[in-house]
């Protein structure tokens, strides 16, 4: 080897580090991601490229396949996506069944199904066939009687228990991160965080197999929101199979962004509300680009659930509808008002969950998932069962709260009186007055109400995939149905009132309650999540109601009023602040005059910066100091002395960067000077080799003056997506200021807790 002090002899050597080594670039587990430094990598991957495509017609080809990759990877998340959504939904059907009876002609088929292919099923009876059986017509040869009803009622408890616990076991042994809804940590990723594994295979796997099973044990739980989840993790699967995404993390959540669109168009076939909603809810950085991938994505996952037909009415919505009356002005008076009850609702579960959830994390609760998933599920069905509209699934209750009274109804909910010598068109029945069956229907709907309520603040977060869409669009559709039940008979009883004089006479279809069920819907998922533009875009997805749309929406700006006047923090928010997730968002105001001085680090009285200097630290050194603290990253100065700033290093490549040196180059020893120059210092003869760190420096670290107000500082934190920023004075070097700094500090001027921040 060539002697240290022969300068021109050893700098090959000495410049190993120029060249790419393994790991570099990566970051650690729980740790936030340097937007600006992944932007700039892949402009710098993006120009090699376009310089080398001319090169030759290989390098040409390579560059188009490289362009066209990301619509590869869109296309494969949307077919993915699609499919596994369509296989969830065949299943949860069957399953769901299977609690209460089984098909002697075909046990996978699932109760309609059996009925479909039955010849000696009637119109009067279209729920009756000889091929489904009842677990009791099956075991003990009775339909009726309390022996047939008690025994259906035990199997139905122990089916819901043996699907809870099996779901409950495979998540805790295989997949931990596949509990919950996932779109709190969905937010937290796609902001910057990295959390490994949690959109990993197993996690797919299992969220897939457990998600149809919880459904299917009837807890008040949803799959749309765990459905995000899945399209996130196929986003993650095909993206890592790029390099132009699996080597970087700000590229990679661009393609999360748009799986999250996809997750949604699929969970409610509604592709635009997806776009919507990823834009709106859920993405950090959405530049254009991503807009029209998301775009993509969600189309071919709707196409690809279309193609499976799930519902058997070869429609993309989950709950059709079809109206035949139009609303009108005076209407708009009790539209706000279920506006008010979904914000009321929003507060109350977002107030009263986070506390029981809170309750779970700091007592002895939080050690017993399993018997907590088991108690909430035998709960639950012993208090489901006897009343039909908890018995049956929550996507079976919206749509029939949604649907209009025909002539061909069968519900309780349209047990009206009829008029004998009505000689109207079967689609224009005019309002009429409720029969016994309404008003049994409205007790059993105010009941299964206030069970929902209760139930689902206990539910949601326990370890299990659990979603809350669907049960909070359950409860404003069964007190809309009220609402509207209870305008339509006044109005049919009062049709002289001044209200109701210029746009209601007496044999005239006015009011529709299925409307009413729609916008309470609107109105408490906007209360629980504060979505608007792309809740009301979602919602006349859901259900065709395109006429809709001016009711919905001033529904759901009402119950976002309500809710923020109470808290500005929807659910998944308020989630992502108990988890204590680095979660800088953009909707918060920072309105406060303090200064970066009074944030930064180090302050007075604590122990001066840990810096790395240019050119006078020996690898020891820098190995100690490593060892010593637990920072992500060192200020690198001139000296001491001066304090004056060169760069940035992280500390994860440091130490790779040192440990690469010790196994590829000779003569890197303890004692070596580490060196961030251009230049090797001047060292005296027979010192051991330097070691040039100039690579991993980061020459352009974000820095502010001491005197700049934190309103800036928070400003460009959350526009340009930093880990850390450096304080200064006249180009010396005062302080830092990270992330979890700006959280803690604002959560502080909030009168919060500010170590309730625990990652950086």
């Amino acid at each position: 080897m060539v002697n240290a002090g022969d300068m021109n002899g050893s700098g090959n050597l000495m410049d190993f580090l120029d060249e790419p080594f393994p790991d570099v670039g990566t970051y650690e587990d729980f740790h936030t991601i340097d937007w600006l430094r992944e932007k700039s990598r892949d402009t710098d991957r993006h120009r090699k490229i376009t310089s080398k495509s001319k090169e030759s017609i290989w390098e040409f080809i390579k560059s188009l396949l490289d362009a066209w990759s990301g619509w590869v990877v869109m296309l494969l998340i949307g077919l993915l996506a699609g499919t596994l959504a369509g296989v969830i939904d065949l299943a949860v059907d069957w399953m769901t069944d299977l609690k209460e009876g089984v098909c002697l002609s075909a046990f996978w088929y699932s109760h309609e199904q059996c009925c479909w292919t039955s010849n000696e099923t009637t119109f009067d009876d279209r729920d009756k066939c000889p091929q489904w059986q009842k677990w009791s017509e099956l075991l003990v040869s009775q339909s009726e009687g309390a022996s047939a009803y008690i025994l259906n009622y035990f199997l139905y408890i122990i089916w819901a228990l043996c699907f809870a616990f099996l779901a409950v076991s495979l998540v805790r042994v295989f997949a931990p991160y596949a509990c919950g809804s996932g779109i709190p940590e969905i937010k937290t990723i796609l902001s910057g965080f990295i959390i490994r594994g949690y959109l990993g295979k197993w996690t797919l796997l299992i969220k897939t197999v457990t998600l149809v099973l919880v459904v299917s044990s009837g807890l008040s739980l949803g799959k749309e929101g765990p459905l995000v989840h899945v399209a996130c993790c196929c986003g993650n699967f095909f993206s890592s199979l790029f390099s132009k995404y699996s080597k970087n993390e700000g590229k990679r959540r661009e393609v999360l962004s748009a799986a999250a669109a996809a997750g949604v168009s699929v969970a409610f076939g509604a592709p635009i509300g997806g776009v919507l909603f990823s834009l709106e809810e859920v993405s950090y950085y959405f530049p254009l680009k991503t807009l029209w991938r998301s775009f993509f994505a969600a189309l071919v996952a709707a196409f690809t659930l279309r193609s499976i037909n799930p519902f058997g009415n070869s429609r993309l919505v989950l709950f059709y509808v079809e109206y035949h009356t139009p609303w009108y002005m005076a209407e708009l008076f009790p539209f706000i008002l279920l506006g008010v009850f979904g914000g009321l609702w929003g507060t109350l579960f977002i107030r009263c969950n986070i506390a029981w959830c809170r309750r779970r994390k700091t007592t002895r609760l939080g050690k017993y998932p399993v018997l907590e998933v088991i108690v909430i599920t035998a709960i639950t069905a012993i208090i489901a069962y006897p009343n039909p509209y908890t018995r049956r699934s929550t996507s079976e209750l919206i749509s029939e709260l949604f649907n209009d009274c025909g002539a061909l109804e069968s519900s309780q909910l349209c047990d009206y009186i009829n008029d004998p010598n009505m000689t109207r068109p079967v689609d224009d029945i005019p309002d009429r007055p409720a029969g016994p069956g309404v008003y049994t229907a409205m007790w059993q709907l105010a009941l299964a109400l206030v069970f929902k309520i209760v139930i689902t603040i206990f539910t949601f977060g326990m370890k299990i995939p659990s979603g809350l869409f669907i049960p909070s669009m359950a409860v404003g559709a069964m007190a809309g149905r009220m609402v509207g039940i209870g305008v339509e008979q006044l109005a049919y009883h009062h049709h002289d009132w001044i209200i109701f004089r210029n746009w209601c006479r007496p044999g005239a279809d006015c009011v529709t309650p299925g409307l009413y069920a729609m916008v309470g819907a609107a109105a408490c998922l906007g209360g629980v999540t504060r979505m608007t533009v792309s809740l009301v875009v979602i919602m006349f997805e859901l259900t065709g109601g395109l006429e809709y749309i001016v009711p919905l929406m001033a529904a759901a700006v009402t119950s976002k009023w309500v809710a923020d006047a109470f808290g500005k923090e929807g659910i998944y928010e308020a989630h992502i602040h108990l988890n204590g997730y680095p979660f800088l968002d953009v909707k918060d105001e920072f309105t406060h005059r303090t200064l970066a001085t009074d944030v930064m680090r180090p302050r007075r009285g604590e122990a001066p910066l840990s810096v790395l200097t240019q050119d006078s630290m020996t690898v020891e050194d820098v190995e100690t100091l490593i060892k010593e603290t637990d920072y992500n990253g060192f200020p690198v100065v001139v000296s001491k002395d001066s304090e004056r700033l060169i760069g940035f290093a992280q500390r994860r490549e440091l130490i790779l960067a040192i440990k690469n040196a010790r196994q590829r180059q000779d003569g890197v020893v303890s004692n070596s000077i580490v060196y961030f120059t251009e230049d090797p210092p001047e060292l005296p003869p027979n010192s051991p080799h330097p070691l040039k760190l100039r690579r991993i420096l980061n020459l352009s670290p974000f820095t502010v003056t001491d005197h700049t107000p934190m309103e800036t500082v928070v400003d460009i934190f959350r526009k340009l997506g930093l880990r850390q920023c450096l304080v200064t004075r006249s180009g010396r070097l005062l302080g830092i200021i990270t992330k979890k700094d700006v959280l803690r500090h604002m959560a502080q001027m909030a009168n919060q807790d500010p170590e309730s921040i625990m990652f950086n």
